[in-house]
């Protein structure tokens, strides 16, 4: 093979060469001007731009979306729906189960699912939640506001996911029918106390409620509410435990703390029927 031959096949497989570097940088080059454009496309029109979040308690909305919307790429509702795909989100304190949905491109929906919580104790500088079992589901360093603190209970020790120690188990289907109730009535109070012979005490303040036996609890503390704006400011106990929702004239006592000496003394809390009744339609 002379020198020109040799030159001619030279020049050919440089050309190959080069032909096949080219076509690869330009594969290159389009593969990634086609993800750049898919990304954009991704980033921008899977924005999540509307978020809504329902029943959430314990948690502001803004704390949920931190939990579930978390990373830069947090706010794309097509990664949401890869990541939360048939699959809830557990393992945060005082919620059960967390579920995304995507409503739209830019529109999803936090369902939270929060533990149901009958009341909670105060255990070596611990607050110690229990549900309607009475089983320790959880513990914090502060309270939380709308579960009441229970008091009255008798036990000599708490273990997390155990039922509390207590001689009598249905005391906490009892509490959690109570904090119901004034949910439902819309009463906040400070602490609920059991004594024991099962009798029940709700603080407010300075003032106490003394509804007595567990009978008939339900129209104790639908009267309740209209009795506890005579509460403000006062300091003793309402005397509830007789309370006869038939007998229309019953006239409830506030027995007055002794201060200073003096001697106890009763009051009768005025109500005013029309206001009641006003309420009650």
């Amino acid at each position: 093979m002379d020198r020109d031959s040799i030159a001619v096949i030279s020049q050919e497989a440089s050309y190959e060469r080069n032909s096949r570097q080219k076509n690869v940088g330009l594969i290159v080059t389009l593969s990634l001007a086609f993800f750049i454009i898919a990304f954009t496309f991704i980033w921008y029109y899977y924005e999540v731009t509307e978020v809504t979040v329902t029943g959430n308690e314990h948690y502001t909305e803004e704390e949920i979306k931190e939990m579930v919307m978390e990373g830069w790429y947090g706010r794309n509702s097509l990664f949401l729906m890869l990541k939360y795909r048939k699959k809830s989100i557990k393992n945060i304190p005082f919620i059960d189960s967390m579920d995304v949905e995507i409503q739209s491109p830019h529109s999803v929906t936090i369902h939270v699912y929060e533990k149901s919580l009958a009341g909670y104790i105060e255990y070596l500088e611990k607050y110690m939640y229990f549900d309607k079992d009475g089983m320790v589901v959880e513990s914090s360093s502060s309270p939380t506001e709308g579960i009441p603190l229970v008091t009255g209970l008798k036990f000599n020790h708490v273990i997390m996911n155990e039922p509390l120690p207590v001689q009598n188990g249905n005391i906490f289907k009892m509490i959690l029918n109570i904090t119901q109730l004034l949910t439902k009535y819309h009463i906040m109070t400070d602490r609920i106390y059991f004594s024991s012979h099962l009798e029940v005490t709700l603080y407010f303040g300075q003032a106490r409620v003394y509804l007595g036996e567990y009978e008939s609890i339900e129209e104790k503390i639908n009267k309740l509410q209209y009795l506890l704006p005579e509460l403000e400011g006062r300091k003793g106990v309402l005397h509830m435990e007789n309370y006869d929702s038939e007998d229309k004239n019953a006239r409830i006592p506030f027995e007055i703390d002794k201060e200073g000496g003096e001697e106890n003394a009763i009051e009768a809390v005025e109500e005013v029927e029309e206001e009641e009744e006003s309420k009650q339609s």
